[in-house]
């Protein structure tokens, strides 16, 4: 007897439904095809204990389970419950007739019970776009699927829930997720908040600025002047996601496993703060099964460097592209993926090695040349892609036992919110570009106009200060984010003299 079953694999972000044909043949051997990989080849072992220890019987004969497209790997051990399923129906054990109206996924542990998987968000997609009545899953991922509307979506615990809900002697209740206001009770919990900085007024202003404009920064200053500690707040200035953001970076953090038991929407913008041994693949994605990495689940947040100068240099070129693309392409001799990748680059590092170089009360201990090396690990193309150079200084005493009360985050956030607005109406018209740091050169000879006054401020700048050539177009950038957080139509000179100030490593011989 031939039985089909539905499951779904997840490449990148999207998913491929998969039809497991099971057929029950005079016989006794066992064949699974259609390029499964181990963890798939294992699921007879996993499923034969299960079915018995639920009371089921293993079919004595030839069981032959075919996994369509058979040329598609298939990875993981989430077919193990379409599988066994399939078993059951073919081996005439139970009548489950509505079977092929389901997309089912599970791993399956020995005692009968089902294990999380992951990307059940992007299958909860795909089963609704190809019209399947409904998604049967793990309990745990049942809240991360219904997200998806139009799509009944079954909770189970057990193999035996879901026999009993396909042969209608178990009625299961389909959980249900109102997805807007499950997006609008997350939005507004931040865990930190600009009001906890004292001080830092001229740092938490540069910050506002690469918020308003998508700008990525640079804190360079001493250890203990707050950099970390203003970079964790980014997160809380930046606008509110809307509902397709929060979709997107879901789906990444679904695929990669990192939403939790029970978890829904990501309604709050991801920071994350990898550790400076990180290797290439973990931080851009790939591997022999390929992942989203760091840049990918920072997808419309913030991707935190603390202590840049200490990241492997391969490490940090290997960011350049998606910096640029805002993707990443992971490509493999048989397929290639991609992962979305458009994040806010916050780096911080010390000014030297010893970390006192400019400090006002300490004495630097580094000699000019071990300086340069130290800021020669950072190479200028990835240097050219940031627009704000920032440099700390540290709290004085009288600043950190003030009483005074610091702006709130959400203050904050309002006029950067504003900012955007007109930003999304400036370039509504062009596809692919939400914010002035997206802006391609062509774009800043309509958008940046300067009047003569300008012009003649920002030669002078490059000339004085000996500013490198590519420092001219973050500097226009800058100084349109400034200008339109005062809502003004003209970029005017005190908007280029405050961003000229933004680019402290542009400077010949900053660093000694």
């Amino acid at each position: 007897m031939l039985v089909k079953t539905f499951g779904s694999a997840v490449f990148g972000v999207d998913a491929t439904t998969i039809t497991i044909e099971v057929n029950i043949d005079t016989g006794i051997n066992f064949h699974l095809v259609g390029l499964p990989d181990s963890a798939v080849k294992e699921s007879q072992h996993r499923i034969t204990a299960a079915l018995k220890n639920r009371g089921y019987k293993w079919p004595g004969k030839k069981i032959t389970i075919n996994m369509a497209p058979a040329d598609i790997r298939k990875e993981g051990s989430a077919y193990d419950l379409p599988i066994a399923l399939g078993i059951l129906s073919a081996s005439g054990q139970h009548e489950m007739p509505n079977i092929g109206d389901y997309i089912i996924m599970g791993e399956m542990s020995l005692d009968g019970t089902v294990q999380p998987i992951k990307g059940a968000l992007p299958i909860a997609i795909q089963a609704r776009a190809e019209g399947f009545k409904g998604f049967i899953l793990p309990t745990e991922n049942a809240r991360e699927a219904a997200i998806v509307n139009d799509l009944e979506v079954y909770g189970v615990d057990s193999i035996s829930d879901v026999v009993g809900f396909l042969s209608g002697e178990k009625n299961i209740t389909p959980t249900i997720v109102n997805t807007r206001e499950e997006f609008r009770q997350h939005l507004e919990n931040p865990a930190f908040d600009f009001s906890e900085v004292k001080g830092q007024e001229n740092i938490k202003r540069a910050l506002e600025i690469a918020a308003a404009g998508g700008h990525n920064v640079i804190l360079i200053g001493p250890p203990g002047a707050g950099k970390t500690m203003l970079a964790k707040r980014m997160p809380t200035i930046l606008p509110p996601m809307t509902l397709n953001e929060a979709l997107e970076t879901t789906k990444i953090h679904s695929v990669a496993g990192k939403l939790g038991n029970n978890a829904s929407l990501v309604a709050q913008r991801p920071f994350r703060s990898p550790h400076h041994s990180i290797s290439n693949v973990a931080l851009v994605g790939g591997g022999s099964f390929p992942q989203p990495g760091e840049i990918s689940l920072a997808h419309h947040g913030i991707l935190f460097l603390d202590e840049l100068p200490e990241f492997q240099r391969t490490v940090l070129e290997v960011m350049r592209q998606p910096m640029e693309d805002r993707k990443v392409n992971i490509s493999r001799a048989r397929f290639s993926v991609d992962y979305p990748a458009s994040f806010m680059l916050v780096a911080s590092m010390n000014p030297c090695p010893c970390g006192y170089f400019n400090h006002p009360s300490k004495e630097c201990v580094c000699s000019p040349g071990i300086v340069q090396k130290y800021l020669n690990k950072i190479s200028g193309p990835l240097l050219d892609r940031i627009d704000l150079h920032v440099e700390v200084t540290p709290v004085s005493f009288d600043e950190m036992s003030s009483e005074r009360k610091e702006e709130k985050s959400a203050d904050i956030r309002r006029r950067v919110v504003v900012a955007r607005e007109i930003q999304n109406e400036r370039f509504k018209e062009t596809e692919g570009i939400y914010n002035n740091a997206q802006m391609q050169t062509r774009h800043l000879r309509e958008v940046c106009r300067i009047e003569k006054d300008g012009q003649d401020l920002l030669r002078h700048a490059i000339d004085k200060l000996n500013l490198s050539a590519r420092a001219y177009d973050r500097i226009l950038k800058v100084a349109r984010t400034i200008a339109d957080l005062e809502s003004s139509e003209k970029i005017e000179t005190g908007h280029l003299a405050e961003a000229i100030q933004y680019r402290s490593l542009d400077r010949e011989g900053w660093m000694g």
